[in-house]
């Protein structure tokens, strides 16, 4: 880095909020407070009650964690800018949120991949789950979903890390690493065939992943009483719709840093560059049992093995319903 001509960036895109910077300020602490708030209290109850270190449970602390990591890749920093009259970022702070924006997102997709797979083994394979899931297993699966998005994005990170920028314009409110290679002094022609390479080995198997495991979900589904279908369902929509909130976000995001959003009002290109961070971080812990944290915290204690116990499995129970289900065909 020490051939850089350019030492700061500009993030042009703070201009539109400058008659407005306090209130948005405020808006952007709630909002981190708020995230960790929820997210914590999550990973607090998992780590500290024995009887939630289940493999589904494990998937969720794991997404729950890297929220945390992704919200404050991102929003402290937005803050720092809205209090600066320049709104520049030194190039070296840029390149390291680049890489933890990245990675977040990676492997975001990663653990929901595996929250489906868990799935399809809890509701298809339920005589088997935990010989497949064992701790062992999980540890692995863990490990992976942490150094695959790392290590892949890491590789094309390092070409980034090799360019000079002679401009310094960035129309966004943080930096992502093609408005960064946008700026370089010559963009090298295989930097965006190698960008659209790591786009299908981030998303591709994972995606596979997914539509393998609701296949197959539905299919048993078929075959089931209503109340089975019933219990299988409320097992499965917690997660599909942390997949198609997070889905929604990452598709926009990535369309805009490919193809030109001109056609979009500059306040709405700005709010959904935020929501592939911000929504999936505040929504996660609600859907994957937040309504359940006081009680199981603060109940009665003659109740709160109970409730844990019900926390445990309300997303597992399709394991012996489907069991018992399948008693009956």
């Amino acid at each position: 880095m020490d051939n850089t001509t350019v030492l700061t960036f500009t993030m042009t895109a703070y201009a539109v909020m400058k008659n407005y910077k306090s209130g948005i300020f405020t808006v952007f602490l709630l909002l981190y407070l708020l995230i960790l708030t929820l997210n914590l209290v999550i990973l607090m109850l998992i780590h500290q009650t024995k009887e939630l270190h289940q493999p589904m449970n494990v998937f969720t602390f794991l997404l729950c964690l890297n929220q945390v990591y992704g919200s404050t890749a991102l929003l402290p920093a937005v803050m720092a800018l809205l209090l600066s009259t320049t709104y520049e970022m030194p190039v070296k702070c840029c390149l390291t949120q680049v890489y933890f924006l990245h990675t977040y997102a990676s492997l975001e997709f990663c653990v929901l991949a595996l929250m489906a797979y868990d799935r399809y083994l809890a509701i298809c394979r339920p005589l088997h789950y935990h010989t497949i899931m064992s701790h062992s297993t999980m540890r692995k699966l863990v490990t992976l979903s942490v150094v695959y998005p790392n290590v892949a994005f890491l590789c094309y990170y390092s070409l980034t890390l090799q360019l000079t920028f002679c401009r310094r314009f960035i129309a966004k409110l943080y930096c992502v690493n093609m408005e960064v290679v946008k700026n370089s002094c010559s963009i090298p022609a295989h930097i965006n065939i190698v960008g659209l390479l790591l786009i299908l080995v981030l998303i591709l198997p994972q995606l596979l992943m997914i539509i393998f495991s609701y296949v197959q979900i539905s299919q048993v589904c078929r075959k089931l009483t209503r109340e089975s279908q019933r219990r299988a369902l409320k097992t499965c929509v917690p997660h599909l719709l942390s997949l198609l909130n997070y889905t929604i976000g990452s598709i926009f995001e990535i369309s805009q840093t490919r193809f030109s959003m001109t056609h979009m009002v500059v306040e709405a290109r700005i709010f959904m560059s935020l929501y592939f961070v911000i929504l999936p971080s505040i929504s996660n812990p609600v859907l994957y049992g937040l309504g359940r944290i006081t009680l199981v915290c603060f109940g009665p204690a003659e109740n709160r093995s109970k409730l844990v116990c019900e926390s445990t499995i309300s997303q597992a129970n399709t394991r012996v319903v489907v069991q018992s289900g399948r008693s009956l065909l």
